[in-house]
């Protein structure tokens, strides 16, 4: 009996305790959100494109020196890295993005985003369109309240504000300049991205499959130019192209499992210059998105059968088949590993309430993150969706059957301090949850 009542007051003790230091991390989240929100607002004001972001980085390298982090500058660019050893335990792996898009904004916020001069010297319309700024904010307040709270963890954080997320060129560069090699190997990488159909207060969360991986095409149908009154002299691309174009719409929907999903688009198809010209060739750009490795590869494999065999038809020769070319920079899809994913769902159930974990399907979109997840050191990552409309305004919105202004939209208007308070809370107590095991 009294080694039974011992165990139930160790329990109770414990479970107390774990109850006070949730509390302790959403009143110090709560405290560096007035901080972070200020934040925000001057990153949003002053945006910077891929590869352009010189004054974000040295405002990122700012904020990490003064909470005492070990900081590497123009790192593979302009992404700043940040060590923070706080004894013996796991290291964390942190990451925020920080470039914007070239979009006018049309919010009339009082801190709306400014045009910023290019690399040729021209003045062009940025806005953070996607959420970065929160990210960016939302990342030094958790490391903000991490330092803080250093007594209640023990462990490595290290960190990274990445250049060029929108044109997945940054996570690359990062990793082949030696990120896991020159910095200690994580034992866990987490990141976040803005949901605007999402209600501040929840975040989304799944194992597996989160973003898709991208690819780009282009392809370059020949053919026999000549005068369009004198068709049968020639060989058009123009209709070959048409005919590909239709048949490829046939790969994913009739050559691809229904429960393989992926996705076909030709967004781009130039040629020819006049209307009584038959031209030599036309080029078309695909963008392709998909969750597997070996569903790409059959993707790749058909695109490349249909065009070849659709010049065939049209007569012609070996020597002239469509070129397809596969660019080498991609997107690999982001892949929640699934048993740090249930750890991170349940320290998040912890701050914000199991109700306010929303499990999320798939998206097509593409998002760098998942590099960090396919190096040979096979970290486990976990990117998780944060909720960025108020409960207030999607109720609003669904009424009037509405939605929310979605990612990249001109009009984009988060919930700026929910959001950046209720994403403090929950990374932190995710890092402590992962430190503390």
């Amino acid at each position: 009996m009294n080694r039974f009542l011992l165990i139930i007051f160790i329990l109770a003790f414990s479970t107390r305790a774990f109850a006070q230091l949730n509390n302790q991390i959403k009143k110090e989240a709560k405290k560096q959100t007035t901080y972070a929100l200020e934040l925000c607002k001057y990153l949003h004001e002053n945006p910077e494109l891929s590869f352009q972001e010189f004054e974000t980085s040295a405002r990122m390298a700012t904020e990490l020196k003064a909470l005492g982090f070990e900081v590497t500058e123009k790192f593979a660019g302009n992404s700043v890295v940040g060590i923070y050893e706080n004894g013996d335990g796991p290291t964390v792996f942190l990451r925020t993005d920080m470039d914007a898009l070239p979009i006018e904004e049309n919010t009339g916020l009082p801190f709306a985003s400014k045009k910023m001069g290019d690399l040729e010297g021209n003045m062009v319309a940025v806005m953070h369109a996607c959420g970065h700024d929160i990210h960016m904010s939302t990342w030094t307040g958790t490391l903000r309240t991490l330092v803080a709270l250093k007594e209640q963890w023990k462990g490595t954080l290290m960190v990274i504000a990445q250049q060029a997320e929108e044109y997945s060129g940054g996570a690359g560069q990062a990793i082949d300049a030696g990120l896991f090699s020159k910095f200690p190997t994580p034992d866990y990488a987490l990141a976040y991205h803005i949901n605007p159909e999402l209600e501040t207060g929840q975040v989304g969360l799944r194992g597996g499959p989160v973003f898709a991986g991208v690819k780009t095409v282009e392809i370059t149908v020949y053919g026999k130019g000549g005068h369009g009154a004198y068709p049968q002299k020639c060989i058009d691309p123009i209709v070959i192209s048409s005919r590909i174009v239709n048949d490829l719409q046939t790969i994913v929907s009739r050559e691809l499992s229904p429960t393989e999903p992926a996705v076909v688009t030709v967004g781009s198809i130039h040629g020819g210059t006049r209307p009584n010209i038959i031209p030599d060739e036309v080029k078309m750009q695909l963008t392709l998105r998909y969750f597997s490795d070996e569903t790409i590869e059959k993707v790749i494999a058909a695109i490349k059968r249909i065009s070849e065999n659709a010049a065939r038809a049209a007569g012609v020769t070996e020597d002239k088949l469509p070129f397809v070319d596969v660019f080498a920079v991609e997107t690999p899809p982001v892949l929640n590993d699934d048993v740090l994913s249930a750890k991170v769902s349940g320290f998040a159930a912890d701050i914000i309430g199991k109700e306010n974990i929303i499990e999320t399907q798939p998206e097509m979109v593409g998002e760098d993150f998942g590099k960090y997840g396919r190096t040979e050191e096979d970290i486990p990552i976990c990117l998780i969706w944060l909720g960025s409309t108020s409960p207030e305004e999607m109720q609003h919105l669904k009424a009037a059957g509405k939605a929310p202004f979605p990612l990249h939209s001109p009009q984009l208007n988060p919930d700026y301090e929910n959001t950046i308070e209720t994403g403090i809370a929950v990374m932190a107590g995710n890092v402590i949850g992962l430190m503390n095991k």
